[in-house]
C-alpha cells in the first residue's frame, strides 16, 4: 500500500476536522443545554441518584425508543449485568453470544453466574449469525420440556445476547423468530447503536431487555452511563429493584431483601444526557454525511469503507476493510499522522478468561480481525 493512500486519508480526515491536532475515534461534542442542566443540577445539589433528571432522562429515552420503561445506571455493563439478572438468567444457563464484540458482552454474562457460547458473526451486519445461532441449537443442543440444553455440559441454553457492532443493526428480527422458536431469552447490547433502527424500530427494542451505553465515545454521553430499556414491567421492576441496591421502600429504615447493586445513575449524569439527546438527530444526521463523504472519497482497491447493509445505522465510526496490508501495520501509519484508528474487536473466546467457554472455528470472526479497522467518525462543526 503506497503511501499516497495514507496521505489522502490524512487530507479528507484535515478537509473535515480543519485542525493538525490529533483526532480522536468519537469526541464528545456539547452544542445545546449541557451547562444549564448540569449547573442546575449543581444548584440543586440533588447530583447523585436522586433527582429529577434522572426520571426525566429515563422517560425521554423511553420515549425516543418506542419501549415503556427504562433504567438508568452508571454504564452499560452494569446495565447489562441488570438485563440478564432480571430475566432470571445464572448459575447452570448459558446464553448464546457473538464472538467479536466488546469484552463488556461476556463480562456480564459471568457477573450473572452463567457461562457464554461464543459463535460466529454475519460479515454483511457484523453482529452474531442467525444461521450459526439455529445451527447450533439444532446439531449441539437438545430439547426437554420445552427448553433447549447443551449436549457436552447439559446446561440450559437459556438466553442469546446480540451486539449491533459499531452501530450496525444485526440481522435482529431473524434472530428474534429463532429464539421465540426455541424458547430463548433475547437481549440486546446496542450499546454502540443507539438511533439504530430495522424497519422503523430502533435497534435495542427487540428483545425481551436491551442496553445503551453512554460512556464519552458514544453517539451521546453521559460522561459515564447506561440504560436498559423493557416492555416488560417485571424486568423493569427487578432492574429497577437491584440497581437501588434492593433496598426496601421504607421512611428510614434500610431494609435489603437480596442482593442488590450500587448501580444507579447520577442526577448529574442524567442532566448531561438529557441536553445531548435533545440533539441526537443532529448527531446522527452530521454522521451520515460525514460517512458519506469517507465513503466516496478514502475507498479504493487497498481499503473498502463498510456500509451497513441491513436497516440504518447510526454511523458511529468508520467501519473499513483493509486489502494487501497488515491492521497492525495500517494503524501504525495512521497514528502517526495524528489519527486515531483500532481494530474492530479480539475475538472474545481467544481471551484468557474465556478460553474454557464452549465455541465455535468462528472463521468470519478471524477474518475480521485480521482485515477489519474503525476510523473517526466524531460530530464535526465543520462536516
Amino acid at each position: 500500500m503506497s503511501s499516497s493512500l495514507f496521505d489522502n486519508i490524512n487530507k479528507v480526515y484535515r478537509n473535515i476536522y480543519q485542525h493538525n491536532n490529533f483526532i480522536p475515534l468519537h469526541e464528545p461534542t456539547f452544542l445545546g443545554n449541557e451547562k444549564k442542566y448540569v449547573n442546575d443540577c449543581i444548584d440543586s445539589t440533588f447530583v447523585s441518584s436522586v433527582g429529577k433528571y434522572v426520571d426525566e432522562f429515563q422517560t425521554k429515552i423511553s420515549d425516543y425508543c418506542g419501549v415503556k420503561y427504562a433504567v438508568a445506571t452508571v454504564n452499560g455493563t452494569s446495565a447489562l449485568h441488570l438485563a440478564l439478572l432480571s430475566c432470571d438468567i445464572g448459575i447452570g444457563d448459558e446464553v448464546i453470544t457473538q464472538d467479536i464484540s466488546f469484552v463488556a458482552t461476556a463480562a456480564a454474562i459471568v457477573y450473572s453466574g452463567a457461562d457464554p457460547i461464543f459463535l460466529d458473526i454475519d460479515e454483511e451486519t457484523l453482529g452474531l449469525s442467525h444461521i450459526e445461532v439455529e445451527k447450533f441449537i439444532l446439531e449441539k443442543t437438545y430439547e426437554k420440556n420445552s427448553q433447549r440444553f447443551n449436549n457436552k455440559t447439559h446446561k440450559r441454553v437459556k438466553a442469546c445476547i446480540t451486539m449491533h457492532n459499531i452501530g450496525f443493526p444485526t440481522k435482529i428480527e431473524e434472530l428474534n423468530n429463532i429464539c421465540e422458536k426455541y424458547n430463548i431469552i433475547l437481549i440486546e447490547d446496542a450499546a454502540e447503536a443507539l438511533g439504530s433502527t430495522v424497519n422503523n424500530k430502533m435497534c435495542g427494542t427487540f428483545g425481551k431487555a436491551g442496553i445503551y451505553s453512554f460512556n464519552g465515545n458514544k453517539i451521546i454521553t453521559t460522561g459515564g452511563g447506561g440504560m436498559l430499556v423493557t416492555d416488560d414491567e417485571s424486568v423493569y421492576k427487578k432492574a429497577l429493584h437491584l440497581s437501588t441496591t434492593a433496598k426496601e421502600s421504607h421512611p428510614y429504615l434500610y431494609i435489603h431483601n437480596e442482593i442488590g447493586y450500587n448501580y444507579r445513575m447520577p442526577n448529574l449524569n442524567a442532566a448531561l444526557g438529557l441536553a445531548q439527546l435533545e440533539v441526537i438527530e443532529n448527531y446522527i444526521s452530521a454522521k451520515e454525511k460525514q460517512f458519506k463523504y469517507f465513503k466516496k472519497s478514502i475507498d479504493e482497491d487497498n481499503i473498502k469503507v463498510i456500509e451497513s447493509k441491513h436497516g440504518i445505522s447510526n454511523n458511529w465510526f468508520v467501519v473499513a476493510k483493509l486489502n494487501n496490508i497488515s491492521v497492525d501495520a495500517f494503524i501504525t501509519n495512521m497514528l502517526s499522522k495524528k489519527i486515531m484508528v483500532r481494530p474492530l474487536w479480539s475475538q472474545l473466546s481467544q481471551m484468557t478468561p474465556y478460553k474454557k467457554f464452549t465455541s465455535n472455528d468462528n472463521i468470519i470472526s478471524q477474518q475480521v480481525v485480521e482485515k477489519y479497522v474503525c476510523l473517526p467518525n466524531g460530530v464535526s462543526l465543520h462536516g
